[in-house]
């Protein structure tokens, strides 16, 4: 890799201004981390962090205006106009009983000794932009050059001190694309007792940010190597080896983190779905006397575990709900001889904000499958029949009918309560099925046809 120039001009104002506040206050004052490796590489920067002698409590007369996000451990949050700011004071750290945050910290004046402790040489780089002074004491330049990822010092002691560390390995290599020098690589697995102490929480947001690579196979493929898989994910981990059927060149496994590669890295519920969708195969599998394979409903298996382990991981109760969605409903069988009323029938289930999501899903699953058959083309010819669908503005959910529960109470004599949405749905129904119906009259006499109510209120 081709490295840029680390220029002061490519450092917005707001971070630069922090570092002459720093540096005019006595203070010397370094970027550090994933900005300076971004930097380095040419890539947008997303987070910008300083590490400075300043103690804590100084930094704070400095900023007043900042948040003390973790003064025991030197941290202080700065407001800026792109993105909150970590200043972070130079420190050593030791004993990590809990596998994710140090049981001592001191604070020290040695930037070498502040970077020793850092996971990776490629974030273990420091940079003073407004003197043009950098500090690499561990070769970190030459391994962002060979696109290598290397720990910083002992690797096993370093996946030891924060079982985190061992995943975000699995992340960098995926996002950076990087191949892990081999020490590095080979101590992944002696971490594995803590890893599984790390919160769910913090598996969760590194398991999103692995998603977002160009091709997260890479990633889960460190992790299934180092035996760090089933701790991350036992749902992934049990489809290994478990074969398919002709229609797949992959075990369950495979396809799996190919179709993940194939969804789009702008949609992470579709990836999160990708990742879900046929964990179910391993329990559903039945062999046939010739070898091959069915998986006779195993998307209702998916969709169980897909939220079994969202759940366990503590994602959103909005985020789960959307993945199983598409993961249940990812295996539709559309036909050419499908009627009109079937494909609404279709959206309407599926949801019209979720048609789009599943077809990027369904996609991504043929790519997948290792074929190589191409574009589906009866997807071509479904979402031109759904379009049509959609430009009619056929009635497919309550809101879209022409009556509405207090026309059904004043209609048939019924109290408020759960006998109006039955009639409700009831009429959505016969407009799905038939649109001309949907007209203030048409809909009040059907309900009257079809729901004998006597003045009591109660069913005659």
């Amino acid at each position: 890799m081709t490295l840029r120039p680390l220029d002061p001009k490519r450092v917005p104002a707001a971070i630069m201004h922090l570092l002459r506040r720093l540096h005019g206050a006595g203070h010397r004052a370094y970027l550090v981390g994933g900005c300076v490796r971004d930097l380095l590489r040419g890539v947008p920067v997303s987070d910008w962090d300083i590490a400075t002698i300043a103690r804590p409590e100084e930094v704070l007369k400095i900023f007043p205006f900042a948040i003390p996000t973790g003064l025991k451990h030197g941290t202080v949050t700065v407001p800026t106009d792109v993105g909150p700011c970590e200043v972070t004071t130079f420190r050593i750290e030791w004993g990590y009983t809990d596998a994710r945050r140090p049981d001592r910290v001191e604070f020290v004046t040695d930037l070498e000794a502040d970077l020793a402790r850092r996971d990776f040489t490629v974030n273990a780089i420091a940079w003073d932009p407004l003197h043009g002074k950098e500090v690499d004491p561990f070769g970190g330049r030459g391994d962002l050059s060979a696109r290598l990822l290397r720990a910083v010092g002992s690797p096993v002691d370093r996946f030891r001190e924060d079982g985190l560390r061992p995943i975000r390995a699995a992340r960098f290599a995926a996002t950076l694309e990087f191949e892990l020098e081999p020490a590095t690589e080979a101590a992944l697995g002696e971490a594995r007792a803590e890893v599984a102490r790390v919160a769910a929480e913090r598996l969760r947001d590194e398991l999103l940010k692995l998603l977002g690579a160009p091709r997260p196979s890479r990633g889960f493929e460190v992790l299934r190597k180092a035996g760090l898989l089933a701790i991350l994910l036992p749902e992934l981990q049990a489809c290994v080896a478990v074969p398919q059927n002709r229609y797949h060149a992959y075990d369950v496994y495979f396809h799996t983190v190919y179709t993940v590669d194939s969804a789009p890295a702008e949609k992470p519920i579709v990836r999160l779905a990708a990742l879900f969708h046929d964990v179910g195969k391993p329990v559903t599998r039945v062999e046939r006397e010739n070898g091959d394979a069915t998986f006779y409903n195993h998307e209702f298996e998916s969709a169980r575990l897909a939220e079994e382990a969202m759940t366990r991981l503590r994602f959103g109760r909005d985020t789960m709900e959307q993945v199983v969605h598409l993961v249940r409903y990812h295996m539709f069988d559309y036909r050419p001889e499908w009627t009109d009323a079937a494909v609404r029938r279709f959206v309407q289930k599926v949801g019209v904000d979720k048609i789009a999501d599943l077809f990027d899903l369904r996609i991504a699953d043929n790519v997948g499958n290792g074929l190589k058959t191409g574009f589906p083309h009866y997807l071509e010819e479904f979402r031109a029949r759904i379009e049509g669908v959609l430009a009619a503005k056929a009635a497919l959910t309550l809101s879209d009918l022409k009556v509405d529960g207090k026309d059904v109470m004043r209609e048939l004599g019924l109290p408020p309560g759960p006998r109006v949405g039955e009639v409700l749905g009831w009429l959505l129904e016969q407009v799905v099925e038939e649109p001309s119906l949907n007209e203030r009259d048409r809909l009040l006499r059907r309900a009257r046809e079809a729901f004998s109510i006597d003045t009591r209120g109660s069913e005659a």
